[in-house]
């Protein structure tokens, strides 16, 4: 276990904001998890990742809980697929890379994410048509109230576009500390949302490494890199409207891309951003980065004040012209 108190978090967010918590707790196994919930008792404290969806606009007066649970085990094992658990602290881009390697598919489209795995199955996070509740068989984790382990169906976690029953009714109570997931081992390609399609070489094998080397290289090109450029990946989530709203904005934005979902139609957050000038400008020390609209960035020495009043001008701008609200994806402590 480690325990540090006066911790910068510096290096614990991706936005680069040199903001500090009264005390940073990793724990490395279950049980030393549960020893420490005593110390949590009428205490703040909030579990991290990555803190690659966070944006610290003040210190942390509290404790910063991290996992240190880490490894992948091979659980079951068909002629059709495969389940395996990974550890909530092991890099999920790591876990994407081991299972290209071995042929199976499943989270290729999720590559170069950055995060942790327990993260991933909180957030449910999600890219280019897939989502990582696709392949999620469960999700195990402690409860931070009573010490009591538990495992949660992929049911049980009400999974929803960046949601899920950890995000809503059970923000807070639970620590996950694995994740069980199926892979396949017959290759179902998803190539239609986005460019990936287009971006494959031509007569090349169709395979799981393959695609994860064409978005690798897309989001390296729309995306600043992490510890290069301070960011939180997709700042904003893509809003979904109903099927009159669509059609009434369409009649104005004929060319506006859009994907038709179960609870509606998802037009892009980045679009609309960029449709209201605001791709590549900068408000204070924040910024929109210049080649993909969704994203915000540090520009150098930014607050978290600062990007949360750019990202409340930009969400007013797309409300006043499109009538839609934008809501951030990203945690704003």
């Amino acid at each position: 276990m480690i325990r540090i108190n006066a911790f910068s978090l510096l290096h614990h967010n991706t936005f680069g904001i040199d903001a500090q918590a009264r005390q940073y707790i990793e724990y490395a196994s279950e049980e030393e998890l549960t020893a420490i919930l005593p110390a949590l008792a009428g205490e703040r404290f909030f579990h991290i990742g990555e803190g690659s969806n966070l944006l610290f606009t003040q210190d942390y007066d509290g404790i910063m809980l991290h996992s240190g649970l880490r490894g992948i085990q091979l659980l079951e094992e068909t002629d059709a697929d495969v389940v395996v658990r990974v550890g909530a602290g092991e890099r999920f881009d790591d876990l994407i890379a081991w299972s290209v390697r071995l042929g199976w598919s499943g989270i290729e489209n999720l590559s170069h994410i950055p995060g942790e795995a327990g993260a991933a199955a909180v957030q449910n996070i999600g890219a280019y048509g897939v989502e990582v509740k696709d392949v999620i068989e469960r999700v195990h984790a402690v409860d931070l109230q009573s010490g009591e382990r538990r495992t949660f169906s992929n049911a049980d976690c009400h999974y929803a576009y960046r949601q899920s029953i950890f995000k809503q009714e059970l923000r807070g109570r639970y620590a996950v500390t694995y994740v069980d997931l199926r892979l396949s081992k017959t290759f179902t390609p998803h190539l239609d949302y986005g460019n990936v399609r287009a971006s494959l070489p031509e007569g090349a094998e169709l395979t799981p490494h393959l695609v994860r080397q064409v978005i690798t290289a897309i989001r390296r090109e729309k995306l600043p890199e992490p510890g290069e450029v301070g960011s939180a990946g997709s700042f904003f989530m893509n809003p979904v409207v109903s099927e009159q709203t669509f059609r009434t904005l369409q009649a104005s934005y004929p060319a506006m891309p859009h994907y038709a979902t179960a609870g509606g139609v998802k037009i892009p957050a980045g679009w609309m951003i960029d449709q209201c000038g605001w791709k590549g400008q900068t408000l204070g020390r924040a910024g929109v980065h210049a080649k993909q609209a969704l994203v915000l960035i540090n520009c150098g020495g930014a607050t978290g004040a600062e990007v949360v009043a750019l990202s409340d001008r930009i969400r007013a701008d797309v409300k006043q012209r499109f009538g839609v609200d934008i809501h951030p994806e990203v945690n704003i402590l």
